[in-house]
């Protein structure tokens, strides 16, 4: 059945919204399976790569140099191939603190992350995925750089958490997160002790991760008797006495890092979670107006706090809203919230939670008429002008160094709240002049990604070559750009494409790709 305009529009704006645009090469397939086709495969995507992405992440290098210090390492230049998939206990024990080592070879699981993160953005056949993937990396926020263990533990953490679970049930990832070795190290966790438990983790855990801010209750309440509902072991929200509960729950839950036990007792240096019972205080606690009963199995006073936030409503609300902003905007409607809230509720149980609020989300009227409510994100930006040219990309350090520029260091913002989703982020004068940097640079190959063929680029998508004004024309078309014939032909001369009749040769490739790039920067290719 041919696909209508209608269809075609929303299609596009899924792509576009929950993916990184279309590529010439797989236009007319995506077209073929139309809106609910195409859903069907984002929405149920293998554990692993497909098999393109996946040989080309096999391929990729990352440039690692550092000086000789004198009797700890050598000098090293070079281009090292990326490791992804390599268990935490191997990395952990090259991570050994006791063992000299640079820095640069301490942090290389997180470049590895980040150079297959930014390929996968461009190469992924299952786009919806990368696009949670960067959604539930902000929400359950690690900065890769605070700390060397969290650097080493990045591609676990990545590949075993996020990814692993970022379609799947919220239950099973938020305790899968709580026992990651890059969150017990972020937020403090693995050193939480009886008598000293510490707060950072069981803080972020309520205000962050589960019921959010608007459920912190404390400014009004300080007893968590006073609490409304409390009395019927419904509580509307948290206080701080519900916190330093929680955390008491999580002694206990720490890292194999090689650390003394007791007396003459140590831990394995495998960088594997792990519960030592000695570590935990197991008396009775009061979390959310539930009494805990003492000396409980072990990690059931943790796990038992992770199923009483992910039952309450709250999270059902500060999940619905924070996802809807995400994949909706800004301003989404207080009744569309609170249907999907209602969903998340519901589905609490499913395996495939996300993906059936995703879908929700997805085929609702809000999400058809939001298009253009969202400004790109500077990798999603870089992304889709890669995607829509078409050439052979390659990741690299000066790359990601672009992106930090225009607003997004990966994996590394410096409060665990992620990123903010906001589009004011994005849209500061030194952000945008750092954007359109970023396409220029990629159109001029500034850090060795690749080298755009404009003239190639159009006739993948069957589009006029002809002379410099016709082709630069039909960049503003393929971009999605309304433009008139001032604007076509004022970026031509500003491109170099000169005199207009000209076709556009082999010396105009350059001034060609410069058109390109100004095309993208406008605002409808700006925004989603």
């Amino acid at each position: 059945m041919p696909i209508t305009a209608e269809n075609r529009d929303h299609l596009l704006q899924l792509t576009n919204r929950l993916g990184y645009g279309i590529r010439a090469d797989e236009y007319s397939e995506i077209m073929g399976q139309g809106v609910g086709g195409w859903l069907d495969e984002q929405l149920k995507p293998p554990l692993g790569d497909d098999s393109n992405t996946a040989e080309r992440l096999g391929k990729v290098s990352w440039h690692i140099k550092y000086d000789a210090v004198e009797n700890k390492w050598p000098a090293l230049d070079e281009m090292r191939p990326i490791a992804l998939n390599k268990p935490i206990e191997e990395i952990w024990l090259a991570f050994d603190p006791q063992k000299p080592m640079s820095g640069a070879e301490r942090a290389f699981p997180r470049s590895s992350v980040i150079a297959a993160t930014m390929l996968r953005s461009v190469y992924s056949r299952y786009q919806l995925r990368e696009v949670m993937a960067q959604f539930w990396h902000d929400h359950f926020h690690v900065n890769a750089f605070a700390d060397d263990p969290i650097a080493a533990s990045m591609a676990n953490y990545d590949r075993d958490v996020i990814r692993k679970h970022c379609l799947g049930n919220f239950r099973e990832m938020l305790e899968a997160v709580a026992t990651s070795t890059a969150m017990l190290y972020y937020l403090s966790n693995r050193s939480s002790r009886a008598g000293a438990a510490n707060e950072n983790y069981a803080r972020e855990l309520f205000e962050l991760h589960t019921l959010g801010r608007d459920a912190y209750l404390n400014d009004r309440y300080d007893r968590w008797r006073e609490v409304p509902g409390a009395a019927t072991g419904h509580p509307e929200g948290y206080i701080d006495q519900d916190v330093y509960e929680a955390a008491r729950a999580f002694t206990g839950w720490t890292v194999e890092d090689g650390g003394s036990i007791d007396g003459g007792r140590k831990l394995p240096l495998t960088g594997h979670f792990t519960y030592v019972e000695n570590w935990h205080d197991g008396y009775q606690k009061r979390v959310l107006a539930t009494e805990f009963d003492p000396f409980d199995k072990p990690m059931a006073d943790g796990r038992r706090v992770l199923d009483l936030l992910v039952e309450h409503p709250a999270t059902s609300r500060h999940m619905a809203e924070k996802i809807c902003r995400r994949l909706v905007g800004p301003s989404v409607p207080p009744v569309f919230v609170a249907r999907i809230a209602e969903a998340w509720q519901k589905t609490i149980k499913a395996p495939d939670q996300i993906a059936q609020i995703v879908r929700m989300i997805a085929e609702s009227p809000e999400f058809i008429q939001s298009r253009g409510s969202k400004v790109k994100r500077p990798i999603a930006l870089m992304a889709q002008y890669v995607r829509a040219m078409g050439y052979e990309f390659t990741p690299t350090e000066g790359l990601f160094n672009q992106l930090a520029n225009a607003g997004q260091k990966l994996f590394g913002a410096p409060t665990p709240v992620g990123l903010p989703d906001d589009n004011k982020v994005f849209l500061g004068s030194n952000a945008m002049r750092n954007r359109w940097q970023l396409l220029i640079g990629l159109t001029q190959n500034y850090w060795n990604t690749g080298i755009p063929e404009p003239t190639e680029t159009l006739k993948a998508w069957n589009a006029k070559v002809g002379t410099g004004v016709e082709a630069t024309a039909e960049f503003f078309r393929l971009f999605g750009v309304p433009a008139n014939e001032g604007l076509v032909n004022q970026t031509s001369m500003a491109a170099g494409l000169v005199p207009f009749a000209s076709p556009v040769g082999a010396d105009g490739e350059k001034h060609l790709a410069v058109a390109a790039a100004v095309a993208a920067m406008s605002p409808e290719f700006q925004s989603c």
